[in-house]
């Protein structure tokens, strides 16, 4: 969900289920969570993977996009995320994306505000118009400055977006995980289903598929790398690969930065046209 926390939540902790000082307050949603077994498994293996990442209240990273074409061929661009930490589960995180380089994507920034049913609200600003777009939601999975990544995969992180459904267990690169399918609940997703891998050591999303609306799969999603920033788990590799059309983007994410004192003011609409 770009560091996307994990999302698309990118972060858990060895130790399990836990709330650290100031983390957002969290509730069961039981029309998320289901009243079948498989239902309610899934949705607490996702809630787990979920709600292990509270408390790190905001986030900053520096990071590359690497994109590569069917042929082979790599463009790299520069780009900063930003982070808010939701207040409860009842909203979304916030988000910021700058583009640092190369110059045509220069000061392009994408800011998100993830809503759980409600239309996520998403801008995108275009310094070449020196305009901000409003990203519609029958838009949303639309590519992303041309990247394999959507719109609306920045905000689709959030638990309550979906309902689950445990499909077993499988062993991914040496670690045995959960599989869980979770379907959107929200109106206008570009996907019908997406298939995750959680695994069983440290509660992390290790792989997504992404299955689009005629139930074909998509593209897949690998996460690699995570780090453990004092019980914050952070993947520093995804890599999504579009199984359609042959291409992939892979971002790459430097050291990340928590409780740097970023605050709602940092989120609003009219910072976009202050970024430079």
């Amino acid at each position: 969900m770009l560091t996307m926390r994990h999302p698309f939540r990118n972060a858990a902790s060895a130790l399990g289920v836990f709330l650290l000082a100031g983390a957002p307050a969290f509730a069961d949603d039981p029309a998320a969570r289901g009243d079948t077994p498989e239902a309610q498994k899934g949705y607490d293996i996702s809630a787990r993977a979920d709600r292990t990442d509270n408390g790190f209240g905001d986030s900053r990273v520096s990071a590359r996009m690497v994109l590569t074409n069917r042929a082979g061929q790599q463009t790299v661009r520069e780009f900063s995320f930003q982070t808010l930490e939701k207040e409860d589960e009842s909203v979304g995180d916030k988000s910021l994306v700058v583009f640092d380089s190369p110059r045509d994507v220069e000061g392009t920034a994408l800011l998100s505000h993830a809503k759980i049913l409600d239309p996520d609200d998403q801008w995108l600003y275009l310094p070449a118009l020196k305009r901000v777009k409003r990203i519609s939601s029958r838009n949303k999975s639309g590519a992303f400055v041309g990247s394999e990544f959507a719109f609306e995969d920045f905000t689709i992180t959030e638990l309550n977006k979906f309902t689950y459904s445990y499909v077993g267990e499988e062993e991914i690169d040496g670690m045995m995980t959960d599989v869980v399918d979770r379907f959107p609940r929200y109106e206008n997703s570009g996907y019908t289903k997406q298939k995750s891998w959680v695994d069983q050591e440290i509660f992390q999303v290790r792989k997504v598929e992404f299955y689009d609306r005629k139930d074909a799969l998509l593209k897949t999603l690998t996460l690699s790398d995570y780090r453990d920033y004092d019980g914050i788990w952070r993947a520093h590799s995804l890599k999504m690969i579009n199984a359609q059309n042959g291409k992939e983007t892979e971002l790459v994410y430097d050291d990340f930065t928590f409780k740097s004192g970023l605050d709602e003011n940092d989120f609003e609409q009219g910072v976009l046209t202050r970024l430079r």
